[in-house]
């Protein structure tokens, strides 16, 4: 599996407060999105199905 990269804009004190919850968490501000994007899709699979990407 290949690693992508993604840009997102974020408010600052977004920013500042994703930051405050990894730490929390001791994890990176990367990790901790990577977990919340996890966290999302396999909410949205169990309540509708698994997602087939078409490539």
């Amino acid at each position: 599996m290949s690693v992508k990269s993604l840009s997102i804009r974020i408010d600052e004190a977004m920013l500042d407060k994703l930051h405050i919850v990894a730490d929390y968490e001791g994890r990176s501000a990367n990790s901790q999105i990577l977990i919340l994007i996890r966290d999302c899709i396999e909410d949205y699979e169990q309540r509708h199905g698994k997602i087939r990407p078409e490539k």
